[in-house]
């Protein structure tokens, strides 16, 4: 019986194998923009391009230029699939709004049109690839409305290359269109520039990359601190690319956990904004041991001289920004710190001392990356140098005493010698 049973029985159905998981995708690629709107700091380029495809003014050759990363090859392939858009009925026109559903936006979005094709011309810049170029243009477009051809880093292109492309600029045939993108704008020739719609991409805010970056990490499920994603946000330096990348480290650091400010300084190996406020203070005040203790500990803390004085002369010309600009105060891309200790610090020192302190440590930057040079005793000899020089009244100081006094030698008080002489010299300096 359980023989009979058994046989039965229906077999046990094998566990089916498990399918591989999805590839990883960065956060720079996943999150690239597929519309205009999704395009971040870029209001009059989205106007713009919106309004030519509106009203069907869209010219044949565009020109985007801006440093890395804040999206010119990005809005190339947007420009792409709104030219080739045919809506989900099939039956839709070029439109500024590109459904993202048809098999044109489709193949676009996975780089697989056959119309659509992407160049680097720092590899493919000479006059050979170009007429090879120009040849594949006399034919029509094998499965999409135009022929869309983005040319990346445009710029490095030869000079027999940018001939042998003028005229095929200049009068392309009616189902083409160039997208040429390049950081390095100067580089290229009138002649080209003046055949094009050029666009100059901006730098995005750091309010703006510090909001984008949040709402990632909402929808990422990562919780990180906001002066973690403001540091993120200054270190990108207007990029939206290089930021995502740092963000996508700093997520990695932290292990599934929180994403911390202090391993994100650590990570980017900055000095502690903290600590260089620290530091600029005991220089202008004139305290040479306090100022090299400092520089002991940000060197124990592993970050450059270079980058320490990097980062003195980013407080410098905040504190020159306050100075002028006392509502600056209330800027919210400033940190809380940056707004009360960096502002206090900016009502001590004049103008002409903060020039002064500029110019010294932009020289001592140059010092600090020589070939052959110990990097850490040429920081500090410049903080030695800034140290002294904050005991000394300014030109403008002497000027006035002079003016006042006659002579030099009428009775005007002598600068402090001790720590802190030079905050009390230049309180009223220049």
């Amino acid at each position: 019986p359980a023989a009979a049973l058994n046989a039965g029985a229906r077999p046990v159905a094998e566990a089916a194998p498990a399918e591989p998981a999805a590839p990883y995708r960065v956060l720079a690629r996943k999150y690239r923009p597929k519309t205009f709107s999704e395009l971040i700091g870029q209001e009059a380029l989205v106007r713009t391009l919106g309004n030519a495809f509106a009203q069907g003014r869209v010219h044949h050759a565009f020109m985007l230029t801006g440093v890395r990363g804040v999206g010119k090859t990005t809005t190339a392939r947007i420009i792409a699939r709104a030219l080739n858009c045919v809506g989900p009925d099939g039956q839709g026109g070029p439109t500024p709004d590109p459904c993202g559903v048809c098999a044109e936006c489709r193949a676009i979005l996975a780089d697989r049109h056959p119309d659509v094709q992407e160049l680097d011309a720092a590899s493919s810049n000479s006059v050979d690839d170009v007429r090879e170029l120009r040849e594949r243009l006399r034919f029509r477009p094998a499965q999409g409305r135009f022929k869309v051809i983005i040319l990346d880093e445009v710029h490095m292109l030869s000079s027999a290359a940018f001939n042998a492309l003028l005229k095929t600029l200049e009068e392309p045939p009616p189902d083409v269109k160039f997208m040429l993108a390049t950081t390095e704008l100067r580089k290229v020739p009138a002649t080209i520039l003046s055949r094009c719609q050029t666009f100059h991409l901006r730098r995005v805010p750091q309010e703006v990359l510090r909001a984008h970056f949040a709402r990632i990490c909402g929808i990422e499920g990562v919780d990180a601190e906001e002066e973690a994603l403001a540091m993120v946000a200054r270190a990108a330096d207007g990029s939206v690319r290089d930021g995502l990348s740092i963000l996508d480290q700093a997520i990695a650091l932290a292990g599934g956990g929180r994403v911390e400010a202090e391993a994100v300084r650590e990570m980017l190996g900055l000095a502690d904004r903290a600590l260089a406020m620290s530091l600029l203070e005991a220089l202008m005040g004139g305290d040479v041991a306090r100022a090299l203790e400092l520089s002991a500990e940000a060197h124990a803390r592993g970050t450059d001289p270079g980058v320490m004085l990097s980062e003195l002369l980013a407080l410098t010309h905040l504190l020159s920004r306050l100075k002028s600009i006392p509502a600056l105060r209330q800027d919210a891309s400033l940190s809380e710190q940056e707004r009360t200790r960096g502002a206090a610090l900016a009502e001590r020192l004049s103008i002409p001392v903060l020039a002064r302190a500029w110019q010294m440590l932009l020289k001592g930057v140059q010092e600090v990356a020589q070939d052959g040079v110990d990097r850490r005793a040429a920081a500090e000899m410049v903080l030695i140098r800034l140290a002294h020089v904050a005991e000394l009244p300014t030109p403008g100081d002497l000027v006035r005493r002079l003016t006042e006094g006659g002579t030099a030698s009428s009775g005007a008080p002598a600068p402090s010698g001790g720590p802190g002489g030079g905050l009390r010299a230049v309180a009223g300096g220049g």
